[in-house]
């Protein structure tokens, strides 16, 4: 079996420029669809932080609010109620689990923050304020994920 390389590289190269458009077109296509589902990867990745993030800030609020009424407005105990914190400051740490970091760093500090001064909200100024800086560096920390997606 003895290949004439001339012939074979003639064959060759004639093959080439026949298909030429076609290899491409082929190259075209395979980029495309490849920038395509990237673009579609980043797309979703985006709107899942958005979207957690949005839920954290309105989780957040939440609880500030229980924060307020536990405090100042003790009339009103049903909306101040801490069960009723606790239950925003583990909604939060779920959602924080799915957000990137250094958000469940952060959503773990509220925890904390929170199970060392929810029992003395109502009596003490200085649990309210160490739950309410908390809550400010979560909500500017989530302010500025939202910032940074593209």
């Amino acid at each position: 079996m003895n290949i004439d390389t001339k012939s074979f590289s003639q064959s060759f190269a004639e093959q080439l420029r026949r298909n030429l458009v076609a290899l491409i077109s082929l190259s075209v296509a395979v980029t495309s669809l490849s920038y395509a589902t990237w673009r579609n990867e980043v797309t979703e990745f985006n709107r899942n932080q958005r979207h957690g993030g949005f839920e954290v800030l309105i989780k957040l609020n939440e609880l500030q609010l229980v924060v307020f009424h536990n405090r100042y407005d003790q009339t009103l105990q049903d909306k101040g109620n801490p069960r009723l914190g606790w239950a925003y400051v583990l909604t939060i740490q779920d959602l924080a689990q799915v957000l990137q970091a250094p958000m469940p760093d952060k959503s773990a500090a509220l925890v904390q923050v929170w199970s060392d001064n929810w029992q003395s909200i109502g009596d003490e100024q200085s649990s309210v304020d160490a739950i309410l800086n908390q809550i400010e560096v979560m909500r500017a920390e989530t302010l500025s994920m939202l910032r940074e997606l593209s």
